[in-house]
């Protein structure tokens, strides 16, 4: 991709609202006039996305894409109530949402695209937090923190007794799913009083203009914004794991050092929009682009293997639609 594109990507961050992209440059392959494809969700997964699409648009000519951002689990309603193609997921899909799709009689297929990290980050001015346990994050962020752990010095008795200002994902968000599952033990087991939003640019804002803030989303947020934040280095306290803090990277994401909060990124495919060409020609593009789209946003790619695995998968699905 070239320069123009990657800021674009960059700028794309920072607009926090749905993308329209009319393709309307290039030539490859064979679209029907006129087609269209729709995908929302993940405000995590839609970087990758939306890099993607951008490529594609220099191939495409007839193909309208629309993609945009309502958090994975605001994905997942309109993806079972038809109203998008594909949806973007940084979590799997649960039982409950697996059930409102069969009720709607849709199939569906989860891809995985990229890995990334959930990082966990303080404003640069932020002399005091040079790493945080897990046990410090449950407490930080479990349901009894409410209104009762308010200042740094209830983390540790050597930080400052100034406020707290903490921002997350929303409840409709994937990340917060992960999150809460990965540090407090149990899925939306949250305290409520902080600032919310299931748009990373959001979190990314605040935590950037806030000397007492920390905030967590995911990893290519951060390295598109990494000169106004500093990141935090996790200890899992597990032995096994090594010993210490792990500054999350490509690497310590990828082998999965920087525990618990490294994940999948998942790109969910309806039976009903798998079965037209359009639909089948971008996936195939998606997963042949996604090695270095991924990297160039700041994700972590799968291994080639892998790639082609989901291609077979996606094949598979595709065949058993006819």
């Amino acid at each position: 991709m070239g320069s123009a594109a990657t800021h674009s990507l960059r700028s794309g961050f920072l607009r926090g609202a749905s993308l329209l992209l009319a393709l309307l440059t290039g030539a490859c392959g064979e679209v029907a006039t006129n087609q269209k494809i729709s995908i929302d969700g993940s405000s995590t997964v839609f970087p990758i996305t939306e890099a993607v699409v951008e490529e594609y648009a220099r191939q495409q000519p007839a193909a309208r894409i629309t993609v945009g951002i309502s958090g994975t689990g605001g994905g997942f309603q309109k993806f079972c109530r038809r109203e998008i193609d594909l949806t973007n997921a940084s979590r799997p899909i649960t039982d409950r949402e697996g059930q409102d799709c069969e009720t709607q009689h849709i199939a569906y297929l989860p891809l995985t695209v990229a890995f990334d990290g959930l990082v966990v980050v303080v404003h640069p001015s932020n002399t005091w937090v040079n790493s945080l346990k897990v046990s410090e994050l449950k407490k930080l962020w479990e349901p009894a923190a409410q209104h009762r752990i308010l200042r740094w010095n209830q983390i540790r008795p050597d930080w400052p007794a100034a406020e707290i200002h903490l921002f997350g994902a929303g409840t409709a968000s994937g990340t917060y799913d992960y999150f809460t599952q990965a540090i407090v033990g149990r899925r939306h087991a949250s305290r409520g009083d902080y600032t919310a939003s299931e748009d990373d640019n959001v979190l990314v804002q605040g935590v950037s203009t806030d000397p007492l803030a920390l905030g967590f989303f995911g990893f290519a947020y951060y390295e598109a914004n990494r000169a106004a934040l500093r990141l935090v280095p996790i200890d899992d306290e597990q032995p096994s794991n090594g010993a210490g803090p792990v500054t999350p990277t490509v690497e310590t994401v990828k082998n999965n050092t920087y525990a618990p909060l490294s994940r999948p990124l998942l790109l969910y495919v309806s039976s009903v929009a798998a079965r037209r060409p359009e639909v089948q020609a971008f996936i195939r593009f998606y997963l042949a682009q996604a090695p270095h789209l991924a990297r160039e946003v700041g994700y972590i790619p799968l291994p080639a293997t892998e790639y082609h695995r989901q291609q077979t998968r996606f094949d598979e699905f595709v065949a058993q639609l006819r």
